[in-house]
């Protein structure tokens, strides 16, 4: 299930069923260095798909440029109907849907919407390595409302680590003080 920590709910709760008539979303693992021409040839297929990216600088012997980078290496989310699979895996790149005993694991509808809209506010997200420890936190104001993960201190600033259960991955975003609640 995507974002377990953030919804704090379980497998059994996901909203969205392989057998429903509405697609869902699923995560795709892919070959790595890979997600960009994935879901290009995703869009060109007509699969719809979400590959959260991120900006930073890389710096090399005679420059430095501003790259686009996946928020999560090696995953892209696509929603599709479960039946229609192989149209998934036959694109060039894709190694597997994720899920549990070779069953594709839906991820929450609600789940991959929030993040997507939060992300589109420009907050500054970065990857972060998967935590299972520490305070958590609930975001009770602004775009990721209602979400719980863990928080941190960087350079002075307050940071919520959201993660991704299934895949085992994590984003921290830039939260302020006002916006986060403790939970107990």
């Amino acid at each position: 299930m995507l974002i377990a920590a953030i919804t704090n709910a379980s497998l059994v709760s996901v909203p969205c069923y392989p057998t429903d008539p509405e697609p869902c979303w699923y995560a795709v693992y892919t070959c790595a260095n890979h997600e960009k021409r994935i879901a290009a040839q995703f869009d060109e297929r007509s699969i719809e798909n979400f590959l959260p990216l991120y900006e930073t600088v890389r710096r090399w012997k005679d420059r430095r440029m501003r790259i686009a980078l996946p928020l999560f290496p090696g995953y892209i989310f696509v929603r599709h109907s479960l039946r229609k699979r192989l149209d998934i895996l036959q694109v060039p790149g894709v190694v597997r849907l994720v899920g549990f005993n070779n069953v594709a694991a839906p991820l929450s509808i609600e789940d991959i919407e929030t993040l997507r809209n939060g992300l589109k506010r420009a907050y500054n997200a970065e990857p972060h390595p998967y935590l299972t420890i520490g305070r958590r936190v609930r975001v009770v104001h602004g775009p990721f409302d209602g979400l719980e993960g863990i928080l941190l201190r960087r350079r002075g600033r307050l940071r919520v680590v959201l993660s991704i259960h299934l895949i085992m991955r994590s984003v921290a975003v830039d939260v302020d003080v006002a916006d986060v609640q403790v939970l107990r």
